[in-house]
């Protein structure tokens, strides 16, 4: 009588890749935890581009002080814009975490996802109410000129 488990796809697939001895973002990418998600209020991982650098995305007399706005960039993403005050901007995957709806514009310092209620801080991404447990993905940005631009 066989009376052992049988391995998961990803446990054997994990044990090849480190048998192999890959690159350990291949190893890390086996974890059933990501790296981003160890703080459940911390915002997104580091910024990451969403685009060329220096793509505007939107005029900054359209984003109003304290609240935002969601706006459309290169390859269909969709980034929300909060504007933090009069020259400081922050910018967000707008996609929630929780399950991928679109979160609403900021206002009053919170973004929230429509669907289920989740809530995340405008000037840092991070999670003010759940049942999303990761923060917003920061989307790297200026002010240039009259514009909010990607860099």
């Amino acid at each position: 009588m066989n009376t052992e488990s049988p391995v998961s796809r990803r446990a054997a697939l994990c044990g090849i890749a480190v048998a192999l001895a890959v690159p350990s973002g291949l190893v890390t990418a086996c974890s059933s935890t990501s790296p981003s998600s160890s703080s459940p209020t911390s915002g997104g991982s580091e910024p990451t581009s969403a685009g060329t650098p220096g793509t505007a995305l939107v005029a900054l007399a359209d984003v109003p002080e304290g609240g935002g706005a969601v706006v459309d960039a290169p390859g269909g993403k969709k980034i929300v814009v909060a504007r933090i005050s009069a020259s400081e901007v922050k910018a967000y995957d707008a996609t929630c975490p929780h399950q991928g709806s679109m979160v609403g514009e900021p206002s009053g310092g919170t973004i929230t996802c429509p669907s289920h209620g989740s809530q995340f801080g405008a000037s840092d991404g991070a999670v003010k109410k759940g049942p999303a447990t990761t923060g917003l993905k920061a989307v790297a940005v200026k002010v240039d000129g009259d514009q909010v631009v990607l860099t």
